[in-house]
């Protein structure tokens, strides 16, 4: 099983999209300057979102990309299969003809495996997974603040002005 590229960069991308979409569009270009991913590349990426409904597209200045439909109704599955990736763990892509054209001894270990990855992927949405940058970025910010209130006694100790 291997997820590659194309499906870890497909929805880092939608990822970005869906956090600096203020209601206007997003660039190609801000999310390959901020994710590191070519701008050829994400092009490729694009076309066979907006081919699914994930994303639609604006023309001429102030152009860009938006999410096709709320950030709650997209899953990462979805975003997954758009670009063409199939998350299988099998090694015959579910034919069942992997050992000399015969299913070999594991098949339904990795079939039944394949299901749940799928299963997984298909309960996470974007927003969810939003939910959960933000959550991040607020703990840091509070580990940062806790930090902060016991630093300043103890410069103000060292250093009494």
């Amino acid at each position: 099983m291997k997820l590659t590229s194309k499906g870890r960069y497909a929805v880092t991308a939608m990822l970005d999209l869906a956090l600096h979409s203020d209601g206007s569009p997003v660039t190609l270009a801000g999310i390959s300057r901020r994710q590191g991913i070519s701008l050829s590349y994400l092009e490729q990426l694009f076309t066979r979102l907006r081919r699914r409904g994930l994303v639609t597209s604006t023309r001429g200045p102030g152009g860009g990309y938006s999410l096709g439909r709320t950030a709650d109704l997209i899953d990462i599955a979805e975003v997954i299969t758009a670009v063409d990736e199939h998350v299988d763990a099998t090694r015959c892509g579910g034919e069942g003809n992997c050992h000399d054209g015969q299913r070999c001894l594991t098949h339904e270990l990795w079939s039944e495996l394949s299901e749940q990855i799928h299963s997984f992927l298909t309960s996470i949405t974007l927003e969810q997974l939003m939910e959960q940058g933000r959550a991040r970025q607020a703990d840091k910010e509070e580990r940062a603040d806790d930090a902060r209130l016991v630093a300043e006694p103890v410069a103000r100790a060292i250093n009494p002005a």
